[in-house]
């Protein structure tokens, strides 16, 4: 038990009085609506959604929204706000991450586990925990509760998709999105040549630790990708090995999210446009970004005279700036490719500060928009 406002007078029990310490188990399983555990490879992965209507601001307990690692019924490398809602989003809460909380505690039968010196760290043989690992295949587990989270949230998004729309516009330029990678040629012949020492590693390596820079994990020493995956596009575009170039073309995923239908929830993208989640090939856009609500008022208000003409310049504004951010990752992503850019480095064409800065010149985008507007609700001079 702890005392509370043990600094007012004793007869005032309201204010002072022992406050009962029951720990944070305790208050989950009092305030979820659904728990359960996932068995993962190394790991338990324990989960609970809370109710809707829970005190999320008692200060009293971590809330809904967060994400930490278990062991000796003590938590570790808790993470709660933007960086809480960004792992649980790995793990595959993409809508209503204030409402989860996810427990990993790792298998002792495995190795041992013990803290770090500072006790603010769970180390397996030594190793950080594998958050990356764990996160894929809690995606590839995730309980039935949680699905139906996802969906019943993700329906309240009034979003039309653009996809079509911006595919087929794309594949004018697939060309240009394109940057040639290359494989050994048969019988000695091919267009290019290519140096078989200057592959890269290839594969994803395992983010170790947990750490986080705003919302993009840091990876530390530890497993390596080693060549597998990808093996052919890492290799440079020069030497003596002729080589045939390769064709792929892969869009990411598309969501928009937004405070006001709930699939946004704060401080999550707060002033940002967009973050890329790798592993899940899916693009998250801010829909309250001031840059994408700057342009529906500059040209809802040129269109005031045109009856529900709001809906429709929000929908072309968003898919122009849709197609902004998918074409800033695709080609980041080619760029992996050539074979001289490191995993990290490309990390860093991605991060929520650079898919920002891409949205951020607005001329061309707003010309198009212009011309899009023009065939969809008649000329200016017209409305």
């Amino acid at each position: 038990m702890a005392r509370e406002g043990w600094d007012i007078p004793r007869s005032d029990t309201r204010h002072n009085f022992l406050r009962i310490v029951e720990g944070q188990g305790t208050w989950l399983d009092k305030n979820c609506e659904s728990s359960g555990v996932v068995n993962l490879s190394g790991a338990r992965a324990h989960w609970w959604i809370i109710k809707p209507e829970t005190d999320k601001d008692s200060g009293h307990v971590a809330p809904g929204g967060h994400i930490a690692a278990l062991y000796q019924n003590e938590l570790y490398e808790l993470q709660t706000g933007r960086a809480g809602i960004a792992k649980l989003q790995a793990f595959g809460a993409i809508f209503g991450a204030d409402r989860v909380v996810i427990y990993v505690e790792p298998d002792t039968k495995l190795g041992p586990v013990a803290a770090n010196t500072a006790r603010t760290q769970l180390l397996v043989e030594g190793e950080p925990l594998d958050w990356a690992g764990w996160a894929a295949e809690f995606r590839e587990k995730m309980p039935d509760e949680l699905v139906r989270l996802q969906e019943e949230i993700g329906a309240q998004a009034g979003e039309k998709d653009h996809t079509k729309a911006i595919l087929e516009r794309l594949k004018q330029i697939k060309d240009l999105l394109r940057f040639s990678r290359f494989r050994p040629a048969k019988e000695g012949t091919g267009v290019a040549t290519i140096d078989p020492e200057s592959l890269t590693s290839g594969g994803e390596p395992s983010v170790r630790g947990g750490h986080h820079q705003g919302t993009r994990e840091l990876r530390e020493p530890g497993k390596k990708g080693g060549r597998a995956g990808d093996l052919y596009a890492l290799f440079a575009e020069s030497g003596a090995l002729n080589a045939n170039a390769v064709d792929t073309f892969g869009e990411p995923k598309t969501q928009w999210l937004s405070v006001e239908d709930g699939t946004r929830i704060p401080p999550d993208l707060e002033d940002r446009a967009a973050k890329f989640l790798l592993q899940q090939n899916l693009l998250l856009i801010n829909a309250d970004f001031r840059a994408f609500t700057d342009m529906v008022e500059r040209w809802a208000l040129a269109y005031a005279n045109a009856p529900g003409a709001r809906a429709t310049v929000k929908e072309v504004v968003h898919e122009w700036f849709e197609q902004t951010l998918i074409e800033t990752v695709m080609s980041a992503q080619a760029l992996k490719r050539t074979g001289k850019w490191s995993l990290q480095e490309l990390g860093a064409l991605w991060t929520e500060e650079a898919l920002t800065a891409a949205v951020l010149p607005r001329w061309h985008i707003d010309q198009s928009i212009k011309r899009n507007l023009g065939h969809r609700l008649g000329s200016l001079k017209a409305a």
